[in-house]
């Protein structure tokens, strides 16, 4: 088959086929800059090589994907819903074969964990990490519930319970408490007032009761009469935003506040007792193919939360 026949059959259409990266590449660099000779420029062709692949394109869809527009082109109606596809998957693909580049690292460990624990108790350590372990590159990934950590590249997972899966070994990691809290301003006006006084200077900060656990949940809601409602939310990094912006009394987990009462952005509340919480594990396979720096990450976890128990 000569390469003329080649480039003839890349065009015809058939069942469940798609047209190759190079056409594509080429009607996107035309839609995208309205031209093909820029378009040629761009991609470092001869124009009447650009001007061939949408030739060919438009072969395969059966329809024009360009009118011409005074010396110009533009989109038909066909063309621009293809540009939204094309322009979707190279930019899938782009960021694909960019990460490529930092999976290959070496000291690459994936860990994935709840939003509030990496930012609230992780990323304010990130600096110590680096100190003792300055190749480990962390890929930190927020999920609340790690479900299935062995179909996809894990390499540690913070949960509130063990995972209890086979080739993967959990260990009991910190137990957190949560605590009522409030912005400074607001943390010294009620300090300076009787406690029943409070609900006239602040409302209460809400998360939805699934995200609480019980004990949490009940002594908020005992409070729930006399203070009020601010704002209710589904997430512990929306109600400490809340909180830090002084729109209220929060009741928060340790582990999402621990960065914010350390700098001062936030204080404990004299006299709101705090309340139990979860039990948190680390979770990480027994075989890997970043066994030392996923070893050496797990280690370093399980010594800063004995430190910060």
């Amino acid at each position: 088959m000569s390469k003329d026949q080649i480039r003839e059959d890349e065009g015809a259409a058939g069942p469940g086929r798609l047209p190759s990266l190079r056409l594509l590449a080429g009607f996107e660099a035309a839609a995208r800059l309205g031209s093909v000779s820029r378009a040629a420029e761009a991609l470092h062709l001869s124009q009447s090589a650009v001007s061939h692949q949408i030739q060919q394109l438009e072969a395969f869809v059966g329809q024009p994907l360009f009118q011409r527009v005074g010396r110009g082109i533009e989109l038909t109606f066909a063309g621009q819903m293809l540009q939204q596809s094309v322009r979707r998957a190279l930019d899938t693909l782009r960021r694909g074969l960019d990460r490529i580049a930092v999976y290959t690292d070496p000291g690459l460990v994936v860990l994935v964990g709840p939003a509030f624990v990496l930012h609230g108790w992780l990323q304010g350590r990130l600096e110590r990490l680096r100190a003792v372990h300055p190749d480990i590159v962390p890929l930190l990934s927020t999920d609340e519930e790690p479900g299935q950590a062995d179909e996809i590249d894990v390499d540690i997972v913070i949960g509130r319970q063990p995972l209890a899966m086979a080739g993967w070994e959990d260990a009991a990691w910190l137990r957190e408490d949560w605590r009522f809290v409030a912005a400074p301003a607001l943390a010294e006006q009620l300090a300076a007032l009787p406690a029943e006084r409070h609900p006239q200077q602040a409302r209460l900060i809400c998360l939805e009761k699934t995200r609480m656990p019980e004990a949490a949940e009940a002594a908020l809601q005992a409070l729930l009469p006399r203070f009020g409602i601010a704002a209710v939310y589904d997430a512990p990094q929306l109600a400490l935003d809340a909180a830090l912006r002084g729109h209220g009394i929060a009741c928060l987990p340790s582990l999402a506040l621990e960065e914010a009462l350390a700098d001062g952005r936030l204080r404990e509340l004299a006299g709101y007792p705090r309340q139990p919480g979860a039990q948190w594990w680390l979770s990480r396979p027994r075989d890997t193919l970043r066994s030392e720096a996923m070893a050496n990450l797990f280690d370093w976890l399980r010594a800063e939360g004995g430190a910060g128990r």
